[in-house]
């Protein structure tokens, strides 16, 4: 069943920084960690599948920093590196010794990242078209995510324009997620940050994809607007211990689109582990 009222969410202390999450479930720890586009958080982004996966572990859907109701400080290095040791940190608050992680967009290369840095905290890893190679040229959606705070501003025809390149089948953005992401990303700390700051560099994990230990899953859409397919096939060479399921007729949003599918699998795939 598809939770539709955001539940009130709880706060950890990370460091020095206050992040907030929402928690469901119980047993062993699973942790979902939401894009980089504007308005997202962990509800946002994982509302759909919060469902299922909470039947078989406790599950964390968290606000990255900057993003929902966590603290919103300026990103000065790697982001990649800034959100690895953020989520390390929420971990340790929790007195979470290790966990999954499934990991969307720019969540996914903070998990990666994660698994990289801090290889005794991260069980199995779902990355949903975590492109953490360098891409020459900005595609459609990150061009989007990027103008979005630029400009004449916010608009709800600016935040419609984002999140249906986010998509196969733009009839999945309704009127009303265009304003519950507007409304998330309208709020004047957003603003000023996105507006004059950088969102914080972005780091190539190339060279370091072979130190990753974890067991990986690779999710990819076929028609992902936001990132190379072939980027995703290349990380599956990098990787010393990954698999790669690859969605027909889907784009970004792997497990909004395709949610029935991508649970089962991500399931099947954490299960196996025998947590």
């Amino acid at each position: 069943m598809l939770a539709k009222e955001e539940p009130e969410g709880k706060f950890a202390q990370a460091g020095k920084l206050k992040v907030h999450y929402h928690e469901f479930g119980s047993g062993y720890p699973l942790i979902c960690v939401h894009g980089a586009g504007p308005g997202a958080t962990g509800w946002s982004n994982f509302k759909g599948n919060v469902g299922e996966l909470s039947k078989h572990f406790r599950t964390l859907l968290i606000d990255m920093p900057q993003y929902g109701k966590s603290d919103k400080p300026v990103i000065k290095v790697s982001r990649q590196s800034y959100l690895a040791t953020s989520i390390r940190d929420f971990m340790d608050s929790l007195s979470i010794k290790k966990a999954h992680i499934i990991g969307n967009s720019m969540g996914g290369q903070a998990g990666l990242k994660l698994a990289i840095d801090y290889p005794e905290k991260v069980d199995r890893l779902v990355a949903i078209k975590a492109g953490s190679i360098f891409q020459p040229m900005l595609l459609e959606a990150i061009r989007n995510i990027s103008n979005y705070y630029k400009g004449e501003g916010l608009t709800l025809a600016k935040m419609r324009e984002v999140l249906e390149s986010l998509v196969y089948d733009r009839s999945r953005i309704t009127d009303d997620l265009v304003q519950e992401r507007f409304e998330a990303s309208n709020d004047p700390v957003l603003v000023e940050l996105f507006g004059r700051q950088p969102a914080g560099p972005q780091g190539d994990l190339y060279a370091e994809l072979p130190n990753l230990k974890a067991k990986t899953l690779i999710v990819w859409g076929q028609d992902d607007r936001a990132g190379a397919l072939d980027v995703g096939l290349l990380m599956l060479r990098r990787l010393p211990d990954a698999r790669m399921h690859i969605f027909s007729k889907c784009g970004h949003w792997a497990h909004v689109e395709h949610r029935d599918e991508f649970d089962r699998l991500v399931l099947q795939f954490f299960m196996a582990a025998g947590a």
